[in-house]
């Protein structure tokens, strides 16, 4: 056996340890645990004014906005006032669409604004909203959110509700003090099987929630064909300069309302994450594009599958996969593991301890396909319920349509939304934790509390009837 030096023995363990301490758990940088500033409020389970008549405007009508535009129209209660995109040819059409919806009694004289990157802003100032609808790219999505609740209007924003932890913070500081709702519209919460999960959850069908699954993971490497105008146009540069989970929000959201996340009994605590090399976007340029195209002078830094672990409060723990890379079939996995049984999607499946009476008789086997019929007989959602029929043609099974009627029943109703700040927060968060993280080999990021130790407060999402 080699002489070991004791010396450097003890030199080099003691290294080690400060290494693995320091690399724990990293805080994250600003102002987490700052005090709320004076006048400002707690928004957990805010409550806006009632609101007779809900002044709409959209900024942006390209990939995304039209939806949620034709739908919030077509609603009672409503008057779409401005529509702000870039593009004169969009911003025209879709309010000569909306103006005929109206049937000259609802949705005249639309302000549109167009032509300018800040002419958004221009129409906050002339025409006042009530809310904005901002379907825009990722980038400006915070930026936009602050000016609108400066404004006075609530803000309704698409995934990711910003890139940035700073980001963030300024939304909620924002809101806190304007008193004004800025939801991030996750869309999938509103699902079929999303919703019959959470009833299902909160009747206690799977015991005690231990352990999530969520993803997305969708094949979207055509949108690179956008190159001047459209979502592959700006979002392409993202799978370029950034490694991390770019968009957690579609599989975690709902996983994290089964679990109470941000709400009573648990919260976000850390984070680890790592991903794959990057091979498929280079590769889709090089078949498909020129030598000297844009796509192809591109150094593209984002793995194509990212893998994320979320450790909760309480020990539990939730895995978050991303990739819109690889060729493979959709999915957003939607699994939750009790100290009963199992919720799984893609496809639905079910496994109860002890079996399902009149279909399986152990949690060795799946029930599946038309087994689930009894299910969703008994524990169908009761807003599935009373809406499906109403929005199932409003986009993606009709999630899109039932979204926005909520989103117009409760500031109509002067009821708290579904989907609070705090929550659109922690799950956009994943996002640049998951490139920190990636980037220091894996190494633990700390969640900021960006409710300030409130989420003990705030009641878990009831099963809305």
């Amino acid at each position: 056996m080699k002489y070991l030096d004791r010396r450097n023995f003890i030199k080099k363990t003691t290294l080690s340890a400060a290494g693995l301490a320091a690399a724990s758990i990293l805080p994250i940088s600003g102002h987490a645990q700052s005090s709320r500033e004076t006048n400002a409020i707690y928004m957990g389970g805010f409550a806006a004014p009632k609101l007779e008549t809900v002044k709409v405007a959209v900024i942006g009508v390209g990939a995304r906005g039209p939806a949620h535009l034709k739908f919030a129209a077509a609603l009672p209660g409503t008057e779409i006032v401005a529509i702000c995109d870039l593009y004169e040819d969009l911003a025209t059409k879709w309010a000569s669409v909306v103006t005929e919806m109206g049937n000259g009694q609802r949705h005249q004289n639309i302000a549109t604004y167009f032509g300018d990157e800040n002419a958004w802003k221009l129409m906050l100032k002339e025409v006042n909203p009530d809310m904005v609808f901002i379907v825009t790219n990722w980038a400006n999505h915070a930026p936009m959110a602050i000016e609108v609740m400066n404004s006075g209007a609530h803000a309704f924003v698409e995934v990711p509700l910003a890139i940035s932890i700073e980001e963030l913070w300024k939304i909620v500081d924002t809101s806190e003090k304007t008193r004004k709702h800025c939801m991030m519209m996750e869309n999938v919460n509103y699902g079929r099987d999303e919703l019959l999960f959470l009833n299902m959850c909160r009747q206690g069908v799977i015991g005690e929630l231990l352990h999530s699954e969520a993803a997305y993971i969708h094949d979207l490497r055509t949108q690179m064909n956008e190159v001047e105008r459209g979502t592959g146009s700006w979002r392409t540069y993202h799978y370029a300069k950034r490694n991390g989970n770019l968009y957690p929000t579609h599989g975690l959201g709902p996983v994290a309302q089964y679990m109470n996340l941000g709400r009573t009994e648990d919260t976000f605590k850390s984070l680890v994450s790592y991903s794959t090399p990057a091979r498929g976007r280079a590769l889709y340029a090089k078949e498909n594009f020129p030598q000297d195209h844009k796509w192809n002078q591109l150094d593209f830094k984002g793995g194509d599958m990212n893998t994320s672990i979320i450790k909760t409060s309480l020990g539990r723990t939730i895995m978050v996969q991303w990739d819109e890379t690889s060729p493979r079939p959709y999915s957003r996995l939607n699994l939750i593991q009790g100290t009963k049984g199992i919720l799984a999607g893609f496809p639905t499946r079910v496994a109860l301890e002890g079996g399902i009476e009149g279909i399986t008789d152990s949690h060795h086997q799946w029930v599946q396909g038309e087994q689930l019929a009894s299910l969703y007989e008994k524990y169908d959602h009761p807003l599935y319920k009373r809406l499906s029929s109403t929005t199932s043609e409003s986009g993606h099974g009709g999630m899109d349509g039932m979204m926005v009627f909520r989103i117009i029943e409760c500031l109509r109703n002067g009821l708290p939304l579904d989907q609070n700040v705090y929550e659109g927060c922690f799950w956009s968060a994943v996002s640049p934790l998951s490139e920190r993280s990636v980037s220091s080999e894996g190494a633990p990021q700390a969640f900021p509390d960006f409710t300030r130790g409130n989420w003990k407060e705030t009641d878990p999402l009831g099963i809305i009837t």
